[in-house]
């Protein structure tokens, strides 16, 4: 590092930091110049402040030629693009404040290192280096700037004193440097600071670059502002082979950076550690294996076995509390309940509408007067961001979110009191329970549903004690309600966890337990796991009928389920059996207009299609259509499946125009409280073409069959059944339209998969066998 004392001073070497090789560690000297007792040895002294390494000593502050960065990484990954614009702004000649942003942790200041060491050796700059994380030593380093531009002592005095202003007196000498210069402004936490003393300012004659966790503030205006984040996943995991290259593959070091959120400082930390193990040598699987035992205990290790560092600015479990500390300085103790309320949950992306100030004010937790400014106090310390999750499917808005990092989520919930989780719990589950859509089936797009899917399970991970039933209830609402939205693959992730969860918090035959189990196999039924779900459901039927009853509703809920795998398999009158018993009961225990009883009644009318039972059929259909949307409105679910069923029966005993006419205001009605691309939209669509085609409207048919299998391709997969059902009859309809070539063609594509995953006697594999025939 280049750089020599002021004429005024003694060079006196003092101090050891280190930066990471790609090969290792290599150790490298700072030569820290300090004053020497005399006359000017008091200059840098606040007036009755107390004892301070640059008072009463006879000792000024560390040479500002030397940035005192702790470890700085050889190589600086991912910041390619943002290092050039910032030597653009160094070889500029006109002066600039630049400023780097970030969370804590995500490598301002290494990139501020990588850019001073640049400008000194590469582009022949003087660089100064000051840190601004406290009042005192932000004026002493900028008087030692100063001094170091050739103020002398008797100016120092003057500044000093009081008698002429410190800030004017650095930017003088600054102005007037015959040598261009770079200014590094590190950990510029509090801006009010910067902004007080009138230290921000440009010169013709260098650059400033200010690192700072402030994402905001009005002493930020005029500057160029340059965010910076957490690491792509590949970078972030080549700063671990680069640190311990010897602990694992490029795959497992990448397992190692996700789940440590790429976070360099974290990053730095767990490779400094695999490197400096003795007595064990662990890979980078058995790392990321202890990683859930005890996350920031053992991340922080890394900082012990580095020379032993432990300034909080090089932990995990304290680096965000300076943050916290500087809002609750700014009235805002809030920001620190609130950041460990989201530590309940997850660090996916939560939607703004949870943490609304009505509800978060109603747990008793905070002020809803408070709830405001302190999110927005986390977000100008890049202790949280607000994004936007994209749209699952068309017709539907991106959902405004805030985020907080994973690994600082950790950090905050692991220095929670013991007498504080539960509060925070309780309060975390009403939150999430208030943002669910009030009933299943009520026709309520889930552009936000599945968000919440990931901070019930955080939730999960953590409850206990009294809490323990109230969040595992609401995990198993949380999955009927994204199962309702048609987002199935999340519906089986939670009620997999909850039923896990359930079974070792309480019991394997409680009913909480039972019941998740039962929402696990109605997801695998809709992936098309069918003969998974038939077993899942029969043994969870066997478990209620012995602890709860033969006629109990949850008993009575699983005799209505197992119909459904039972009817894909083509098994029409064991499905039908159980769903009359279904029927029965629920007739008997909850009555004739219960929406348990519709949904069944509604089911009914394609069961009994199914099994040639025209006669009940015309006699009950219309009716049950009637009631349904008489008790539960036009657009509940039930009453759409009733219509629905109702076209479809009318279609198989030819009654061709009632079915179009049913169906047809099904799928506007559908699109209208579901979505286009809804599951049972899609249902819908296909069962219209179906009518189409009956009609000899073949254009028609193909047209909505394709609209269905593009969206069932993207949302079920190509070789789901239900998918491979759409486009079995699809190949039907090209043939009959007469387009008998690319009917050829989609038919010789599928077979395979048909006869694999339907068999050849099924009678989507026989339609497009016959298809080849003809």
């Amino acid at each position: 590092m280049s750089g020599q004392p002021p004429p005024h001073t003694e060079g006196r070497a003092s101090g050891q930091g280190r930066v990471f090789q790609s090969t290792g560690d290599q150790h490298i000297t700072e030569h820290h110049h300090h004053y020497a007792p005399g006359p000017g040895a008091s200059l840098f002294a606040e007036t009755a402040a107390p004892p301070t390494p640059f008072s009463g000593t006879g000792a000024g502050p560390d040479s500002v030629r030397i940035p005192l960065v702790g470890r700085a990484p050889s190589v600086l990954r991912d910041r390619a693009d943002l290092m050039r614009r910032l030597r653009t702004a160094v070889d500029g000649d006109g002066g600039q404040v630049h400023v780097l942003h970030g969370m804590g942790g995500c490598g301002k200041t290494a990139v501020a290192h990588a850019l001073f060491t640049e400008a000194v050796h590469d582009r022949a700059r003087i660089g100064l280096w000051v840190n601004a994380s406290e009042r005192l030593s932000l004026r002493a380093g900028m008087l030692a700037v100063a001094a170091d531009r050739g103020a002398g002592p008797g100016e120092l005095a003057a500044a000093h004193s009081g008698q002429r202003a410190a800030a004017d007196l650095v930017w003088h000498h600054l102005d007037r440097s015959p040598e261009p210069w770079l200014l590094v402004i590190d950990n510029a936490d509090d801006p009010a600071i910067l902004e007080d003393g009138g230290w921000l300012r440009v010169s013709p004659r260098g650059t400033m670059l200010v690192t700072t966790r402030y994402a905001t503030s009005r002493a930020w205006r005029g500057a160029v502002l340059h965010s910076v984040d957490v690491l792509p996943t590949e970078d972030a995991a080549q700063v671990l082979c680069d640190l311990a290259p010897h602990a694992g593959t490029p795959a497992a070091a990448e397992q190692v950076a996700v789940r440590l959120g790429c976070l360099p400082l974290a990053l730095t930390l767990a490779g400094s550690y695999l490197h400096h193990q003795l007595l064990e040598s662990w890979s980078m699987d058995e790392y990321r294996a202890r990683l859930e035992d005890d996350p920031i205990g053992l991340i922080d290790q890394g900082a012990a076995l580095d020379s032993g560092r432990s300034e909080s600015r090089h932990l995990v479990s304290r680096t965000w509390q300076l943050s916290l500390d500087a809002l609750a300085d700014q009235g805002l103790p809030e920001a620190t309940t609130l950041l460990r309320l989201l530590s309940c949950w997850s660090a996916d992306p939560l939607p703004l509408a949870v943490l609304a100030p009505a509800s978060l004010g109603g747990t008793g937790l905070l002020d809803s007067t408070r709830v405001e400014p302190a999110l927005r106090g986390l977000i100008d310390h890049s202790l949280a961001t607000i994004v936007s999750a994209p749209p699952r499917a068309d017709g539907e808005r991106p959902v405004r979110c805030v985020q907080v990092h994973g690994v600082l989520l950790d950090s905050v919930a692991s220095g929670i009191p013991a007498e504080q989780r539960a509060a925070l719990t309780e309060a975390a589950a009403t939150l999430l329970e208030a943002a669910l859509p009030a009933e299943a089936g009520s026709g309520a797009r889930g552009e936000s549903v599945a968000l919440l899917v990931p901070h019930a399970a955080g939730l999960l991970r953590q409850i206990g004690g009294a809490t323990a039933e109230r969040v595992l209830e609401l995990a198993i609402r949380l999955a009927e309600r994204v199962y309702d939205a048609g987002d199935y693959t999340a519906a089986l992730t939670t009620a997999e966890a909850t039923a896990s969860t359930t079974r070792r918090v309480l019991a394997p035959e409680h009913p909480l337990a039972l019941t998740a189990q039962h929402h696990v196999a109605r997801a695998l039924f809709r992936l098309g796991r069918y003969e998974e779900s038939e077993n899942l459901h029969r043994r969870v039927l066997q478990v209620r009928e012995r602890v709860l009853g033969t006629d109990h509703p949850d008993t009575l809920d699983s005799c209505f389920a197992l119909r459904q795998p039972l009817h894909l398999m083509r098994r029409y009158a064991e499905a039908l059996r159980f769903l009359r018993r279904a029927l029965d009961g629920q007739r008997s225990r909850l009555g004739e207009q219960h929406p348990k009883t519709l949904k069944s009644r509604a089911i009914l009318l394609a069961l009994l299609c199914e099994c040639r039972e025209n006669d009940e059929f015309t006699r009950i259909a219309p009716g049950t259509v009637d009631a349904c949307e008489q008790v539960l409105g036009r657009y509940h679910s039930t009453t759409m499946d009733a219509r629905l069923n109702h076209a479809y029966g009318a279609l198989y005993i030819g009654d061709v125009r009632e079915a179009e006419a049913l169906a047809g205001q099904t799928l506007v009605d559908r699109e209208h409280a579901q979505g286009p691309e809804h599951p049972q939209t899609l249902s819908t669509a296909h069962l219209l073409g179906r009518i189409s085609a009956a009609q000899g409207k073949y254009g028609a048919a193909v047209d909505l069959m394709q609209r269905v299998i593009s969206a069932r391709s993207r949302l079920l997969g190509p070789e789901h059944p239900i998918t491979l059902m759409s486009r079995s009859e699809l190949a039907g309809h090209l043939f009959d339209a007469g387009h008998t070539t690319e009917a050829e063609s989609l038919a010789r594509e599928i077979l395979p998969l048909c006869e694999t995953i339907r068999g050849s006697e099924h009678p989507d594999t026989v339609r497009v066998s016959r298809i080849l025939q003809r």
